[in-house]
């Protein structure tokens, strides 16, 4: 009876209906977007930080990350030295005044990047490797030393032009590092020999190292046969930091050696020793960049040893197939453990180091793998908060991948770098670009950035090189906070539960590590044009337009998964349905056994095109390769009598191989999102019993219509992050049986939907459409101008709205800020309810108030406001604040010669080449940028879609 009781009220609790509180996620340090925060010479003091740090509070952003970089001319005596104690001093009352305001802190573990420092000695410096060959006959001895000189080189990002000669070795000893701007350096010397060995062409291999008297001279005469003595030498990259402080600047160090990272963090560690730095969130690591120099550092002290003891032989015997020189098969074995060796030492002795290090501290680390000579994504789950950049949706989802699969709460990205030329971005280029960053998985966004200026400092201030301008200076600054408001409440969301992610995308690093490109290392930088039409680009840019949702997974990640049931999981409650193989040529044997076991206990396995040609790498081919070949036996495929599907049944798995991969994943029992049909985005997470969609409409036209959602539900409540609407949506049951939600999405809008299994009731989400004909508001518009210069305009009345660009006189012009718009206009006639209020073309972003209350801020690209009948009286008073870009007013100061690229090192790099005057950003010849209310503005009645 008791049971028949509760069965009951199960199901009366299911279907009736609960009426519910509806709210968006609490608001945290961490929801609120972060930026990038750049010290120039570190000219700060107490009274500027705490004015400047109030100003990023009152703008929404949640945190930021400290940068220390080059400094400013005519400010020399204002400089601090990195890390030096009154840096610290410094840096201890940021932390002080960042806690009280709830403001959190990220410091970059280098004056600006990649890690280095005056501080990195020779020894800890990166390194290059370097070949000479000799060619002896039987009976021979060489008749020249073993012996290699380096090469000078220099290269600045100054105008100072030294000769090499004048600086002394190593180059931090020299003075005046800021204005030599070195970006890297090499010194003639001589190169120490790592080793010299002896290959005859009978096979026989020799190490003659030890032959070499202490003048350099061989004491070897060659045996019998023909021989070929390969000279490894070990040279300095000479790679100094970029864009580095006063302080800072220095060599990179050799990521590839833990005594190299080792040392560099416990300078870090003595510096901090006398000061607090508890409220200190984390550290951050910038993309690797050692290698956009002349040159690969491709060498590490230690690499013979660690390779003997990663990869299971000796590198030392095998240098011919190292260089290309022996068989292809070989050739590209021996390289492919070379790099795999590379790319351990990276994640061992740097990243790991690295992340060891800030943990023993309670700090946690954020880290830039991109751009390294590694796999990325385990560089990327090494540490804390895996970061991307770049405008790329498959690059970003590396960073993404890598914290899904390994269950990291936070992927980040240092979002909006260089979106167009400087001061040309607008607040919805960037939102934009942040959307695209949140369909693909990334829910911490940390701008790049702004640069702290002295309040005093004339406009526009002290500026960083790399666009956007995220400062109080840039007038985009007056409505940044809408921005920063809308990117909280999406992050709300796409922080809380779980990632739901169904297909895991094998990226094939053996493919790469294992394909010569006249380089010794290759880079990793998300799907790069060395992926172009491979079947692995092919799969991605697939399952992502037809609406599956996915992750990478590297061989490291996959060699910790296992099953529950059919689903593969990577970590607890990381779970997937399936697994791609995208017709790679290599695999390493290890990962296809993985595979062969996984599909063992049930997975599926999709083989997009063929298996994989070759196992990877050299070590223990042979044996390797009858392995492998073993497991392809077992796999008796066969027709599944669906086009050129082919099957093989693995104990209660399988493998699905075939070129039609849509339908292989629909054999495979995995779901997609089919709002992808109808030209919409989504990234779709779980969120205790139900589902959390954030649905973006990145075209430019508006949709209107029912959403298909791949799950049942039977509520869907809609928050609007942009207006902070919210309301429970009209749902239907689709043929599936799963939910469809209806929605109207304008042209980059988004919505954040909900979904729920219980019936619930509370206020409806309201959309419009248009009742009647629109009313313009028309007639007299006072026009003021209220904020900004070179200097503001005379206020006066208008006719029509338009550019004021287009007014009389020069001022107009040349201005850019803030404008205030003000008209009467009477009540319209009609008896909707509801009305909304189109101000047409915006440029570029907006503040409404209707009878002295404020009613909206809009960024574009729709710059609209709807309003009830209520808030309408007979004679309304309509205030239109409008914020233009700096662009007008930054081409004043350059056609006027006004000295305001002022700083050392980098300045002042234009992005595109038609900007640029001789070699510096220059705006003198850009015309008057359309600015203000261009209009037209109606007031049109609405009524809602019932």
């Amino acid at each position: 009876m008791q049971r028949r009781l509760f069965v009951f009220l199960l199901i009366l609790a299911i279907t009736i209906n609960i009426s519910a509180q509806l709210s968006w996620p609490q608001i945290t340090q961490e929801s609120k977007p972060w930026a990038r925060w750049w010290w120039p010479g570190s000219i700060v003091n107490e009274n500027d930080l705490k004015h400047v740090l109030a100003e990023y509070w009152k703008a929404g952003l949640g945190g930021l990350e400290l940068t220390a970089i080059y400094g400013v001319k005519g400010q020399e005596d204002k400089f601090i030295r990195f890390l030096s104690d009154d840096w610290m001093e410094m840096f201890s009352y940021t932390l002080h005044e960042a806690e009280k305001l709830g403001l959190g802190i990220d410091l970059a573990n280098s004056s600006s990047w990649p890690f280095g420092g005056p501080w990195v000695t020779n020894d800890d410096a990166s390194k290059y490797v370097l070949l000479r060959v000799y060619s002896l006959e039987e009976g021979e001895s060489l008749d020249e030393p073993v012996a290699c000189v380096q090469e000078p080189y220099i290269r600045y990002n100054g105008t100072f032009r030294p000769d090499i000669n004048s600086l002394r070795d190593p180059v931090y000893l020299n003075d005046s590092l800021q204005l030599l701007a070195i970006d890297q350096v090499r010194y003639e010397k001589s190169l120490p020999l790592q080793v010299l060995m002896a290959y005859s062409d009978n096979g026989e291999i020799l190490d003659i190292t030890d032959s070499i008297d202490l003048e350099g001279r061989l004491k070897w005469r060659a045996p019998a046969g023909r021989w070929n003595l390969y000279g490894v030498f070990q040279g300095w990259h000479g790679k100094m930091v970029e864009r580095a402080g006063p302080g800072g600047e220095g060599y990179v160090i050799d990521h590839f050696s833990s005594t190299a990272s080792e040392n560099y963090l416990n300078h870090f560690t003595g510096a901090f020793k006398n000061y607090d730095i508890s409220y200190l969130r984390g550290y951050f690591n910038d993309s690797y960049e050692v290698d956009d120099a002349r040159g690969q550092a491709d060498w590490t002290p230690d690499l013979f040893k660690e390779f003997s003891k990663r990869r299971g032989y000796d590198l030392r015997e095998n240098l011919p197939a190292l260089f290309q020189e022996d068989t292809p098969e070989k050739n590209a074995g021996v390289l492919c453990d070379y790099r795999q060796t590379i790319s351990d030492l990276m994640l061992d002795a740097f990243t790991k180091t690295w992340t060891d290090w800030a943990h023993k501290q309670g700090k946690i680390t954020r880290n830039q793998a991109h751009g390294s000579p590694g796999n990325i994504l385990d560089l990327y789950a090494a540490t804390d908060i895996p970061e991307t950049e770049g405008t790329e949706l498959m690059r970003a989802k590396f960073a993404s991948s890598a914290a899904n699969v390994t269950a990291k709460r936070l992927a980040s990205a240092e979002a909006s770098t260089w979106l167009g030329e400087h001061f040309s971005s607008s607040l919805s280029d960037v939102k934009n670009n942040v959307d695209n960053y949140f369909i693909a998985g990334v829910n911490h966004i940390v701008y790049h950035g702004t640069c702290y200026s002295p309040p005093d400092e004339p406009w526009p201030g002290f500026q960083f090189y790399a666009a956007v301008e995220f400062s109080p200076q840039n007038t985009i600054w007056k409505d940044f906070p809408v921005l920063n408001s809308y990117v909280t409440r999406v992050q709300s969301f796409l922080q809380s539960g779980k990632p739901d992610n169904n297909i895991l995308l094998y990226f094939p690093a053996s493919d790469r590590y294992s394909d010569y490109n006249n380089m010794m290392l290759d880079h990793f930088d998300g799907i790069s044009a060395r992926f172009n039409d491979s079947p692995f680009r092919k799969a991605a840019d697939f399952i992502q337009e037809q609406g599956y949702s996915f992750d990478f997974v590297s061989d490291l990640q996959l060699k910790n998964a296992s099953n529950t049931g059919s689903l593969v999981m990577t970590e607890v409650d990381a779970l997937y349905n399936t697994i791609i193989l995208p017709g790679c040529k290599y695999i390493p044997v290890l990962t296809f056994n993985k595979l062969y076991n996984l599909a063992e206990k049930g997975a599926t396995v999709v083989i997009y095109g063929n298996l994989p040609e070759k196992v990877a790498g050299w070590g223990n081919y042979q044996y390797n390769n009858e392995i492998y070949r073993y497991l392809i036996d077992q796999m008796e495929f066969h027709d599944t009598g669906d086009r050129d599907i082919t099957e093989a049944e693995i104990g209660s798995g399988r493998f699905l191989m075939g070129s039609d991969l849509g339908r292989m994943l629909e054999m495979a029992g995995v779901k997609r999102e089919q709002m992808a049909d109808q030209g919409l985005q989504y990234n779709r997470r779980r969120i205790n019993e139900g589902y959390c969609y954030f649905v973006l409409n990145s075209s430019d036209e508006r949709y209107e219509g029912w959403i298909p959602l791949s799950v049942k539900a039977r509520t869907v409540a809609i928050f609007n992050p942009m207006s902070a609407g919210l309301g429970y949506g009209k749902i239907r049951q689709g043929k599936s049986g799963n939910a469809e939600v209806f929605a109207v999405i304008e042209p980059h809008e988004s919505m954040v939907m909900v979904t729920e299994q219980l019936r619930l009731s509370g206020p409806k989400y309201i959309f419009y459409q248009p009742e009647g004909p629109g009313h313009p508001i028309e007639g007299s518009w006072n026009l003021e101008f209220i904020e900004g210069g070179p200097s503001l305009p005379m206020a006066g009345e208008i006719d029509q709205t338009g550019s004021w660009t287009l007014l009389e006189g020069e001022d107009v012009k040349n201005f850019s800020g803030t404008a205030r718009y003000s008209i009467d206009f009477p009540k319209p006639k009609g008896k909707a309810d509801t009305w909304i209020i189109d101000l047409g073309k915006v440029c570029q972003s907006a503040s409404v108030s209707l009878n002295g209350t404020r009613i909206a801020g809009l960024i574009g690209p729709e710059f609209t406001v709807i309003v009830s009948k209520q808030q309408l009286k007979k004679v309304n008073r309509l205030e239109i604040t409008v914020s233009n870009l700096a662009a007008n007013r930054i081409a004043w100061l350059d056609r006027n010669n006004v000295e305001w690229k002022k700083f050392y090192n980098t300045n002042f790099p234009s992005r595109l080449p038609k900007n640029r005057k001789n070699g510096l950003f220059d705006a003198s010849s850009w015309l008057p940028q359309e600015s203000g209310l261009i209009g037209p503005v109606f007031i049109k009645p609405v009524e809602k879609i019932k």
